[in-house]
């Protein structure tokens, strides 16, 4: 039997990791994906100053990247304990690995050059795999759009019945405001620069030590290491860490795309109470404790729950931008460790929940008709109004007969809970000149969907297809949700 430390039911635990967030997103804020580019960083720093003519050998480099994955965790605890410091600890217990690199470990540098460096790279690595599942959910939306880019539906004002639109037009809005994301997202894994190695103020004067003050070789170092790591450059100036302001700038794209993933997850709460479109639900799923009929739409609701999450979390770094002192303070550790991994998890979590949801979404065409049918009259009385005038009649005239009618009609639906007989109503008046089997001839609710139908075609043609085609490695990802 597994003990209480094993199973750790006498803890906290967080939701992010045990219910939302996917394998592949912890794993990129793991310890050992921490350490591991800890130790990484390590050896591009000590090739680095061997290359520009320290006495660092061969063999001593050869020596860390025998132990680069091979991280020596107990060693580490122990040594933090005693010494209360991090980066220190675990270049203590990289040197126990590597006595022979053991003096060289770190030369020059500062503890925000593993710690900021590695931040960078993560969320990096994080980035990329949020715009992975970005790039699919607007697969799945753009395969829902096209079935149903032709599919009457009411549109809605103040979440009153408006002019017609069509299911998959409604799609392509979401798919739109995906597409912003996806944009902003770009830029910034595109704009992301290292830290590098610019020491405890940011003037690299360690390195000018080390170098004898040869500007030249000092100038090389950040390229150099940037190059190593897989980054273009570093950013040009900073204090002993990076702004500040590029946290900021980053989860700020993850609000971002969890107020798109909430609009989409309130359609679809809207929408599941008309009936008119469900998300999915499982054989066995239990949608209400006390009442068996339910179906009730939880992903939806899970979503706008972790988006809302993200959007406040945003404020962190924010703050914590704003509030730094000169050139480092330590204020920004504790909330880095949480803001940051936190918003990446659960934006996760919510990009898997939306692609499962778009991946099953159930629409119900006779309920669409049914309602849709029920207020085209009053969506139809502009064209009625048209074919009465070219018959003869006086538009203005038309217009406030309609009016009284139309008021007549809803007080019936309202009050009386009867039909729509807006178009009886209109057929009894002489002054329209109109048979009710001529007004119901009108009644086909694809003539009042205007150009819906071919925005689709083109946003997916001109918009989507491109994106996709250009991203066809990344398809294919499917969502599990674990409850």
């Amino acid at each position: 039997m597994p003990n209480k430390e094993e199973t750790m039911t006498d803890r906290y635990q967080s939701p992010l990791s045990e219910r939302y967030a996917s394998k592949e997103m912890q794993y990129i804020f793991s310890p050992d994906m921490k350490f591991k580019t800890w130790r990484k960083l390590w050896i591009a720093l000590a090739q680095t100053e061997k290359e520009l003519g320290l006495s660092i050998t061969e063999e001593q480099i050869e020596e860390l990247k025998a132990h680069q994955d091979d991280i020596n965790y107990e060693v580490a605890k122990e040594r933090e304990a005693l010494v209360r410091h991090d980066v220190m600890s675990h270049v203590y217990a990289y040197g126990q690995q590597c006595p022979k690199a053991k003096g060289i470990i770190h030369l020059g540098a500062t503890s925000c050059y593993v710690g900021d460096n590695t931040d960078i790279i993560l969320m990096r690595e994080a980035l990329l795999l949020v715009r992975k599942k970005l790039i699919n959910v607007i697969a799945e939306l753009s395969k829902f759009a096209e079935e149903y880019k032709a599919l009457p539906t009411l549109a809605f004002t103040h979440f009153q019945p408006a002019q017609p639109t069509t299911v998959g037009k409604r799609a392509t809005l979401w798919m739109m405001e995906l597409i912003l994301d996806l944009e902003d997202i770009d830029y910034m894994i595109g704009s992301l620069k290292l830290l590098g190695s610019k020491g405890t103020t940011g003037t690299q004067a360690s390195f000018l030590e080390l170098f004898d003050g040869d500007m030249e070789k000092v100038n090389q170092i950040d390229p150099m290491i940037a190059k190593k790591m897989g980054f273009e450059s570093c950013y040009p100036v900073s204090g002993q860490t990076y702004s500040r302001k590029v946290d900021t700038r980053v989860i700020n794209i993850l609000a971002g795309i969890a107020a798109s993933a909430h609009k989409f997850s309130n359609d679809i709460r809207l929408l599941q109470h008309l009936k008119e479109v469900e998300e999915p639900f499982e054989k066995n799923q239990i949608g209400s404790s006390a009442m068996a009929y339910k179906r009730n739409p939880m992903r939806s609701e899970r979503i706008a729950s972790l988006a809302r999450y993200v959007m406040i979390d945003a404020l962190n770094p924010a703050i914590t931008s704003a509030t730094q002192w000169f050139e480092r303070t330590l204020d920004d550790s504790a909330n880095k460790r949480l803001s940051v991994p936190e918003a990446f998890l659960a934006i996760d979590g919510i990009l898997d929940l939306y692609l499962n949801i778009v991946d099953g979404l159930v629409v119900y065409p006779k309920v669409i008709e049914k309602h849709l049918m029920a207020e085209l009259p009053f969506m139809a009385t502009e064209n009625i109004m048209m074919d009465a005038t070219k018959a003869g009649g006086d538009r203005q005239e038309l217009h406030e007969k309609i009016r009284k009618l139309s008021m007549e009609a809803g007080r019936r639906v309202k009050e009386e809970g009867k039909e729509n007989n807006l178009l009886e109503l209109i057929a009894d008046d002489p002054a329209f000149s109109l048979t009710l089997e001529e007004l119901q001839n009108t009644m086909k609710p694809e003539k009042y969907t205007g150009c819906a139908k071919e925005q689709v075609e083109a946003f997916l043609r001109d918009v989507i297809t491109p994106i996709l085609e250009e991203n066809k490695e990344l398809l294919g990802v499917t969502a599990e949700i674990h409850v």
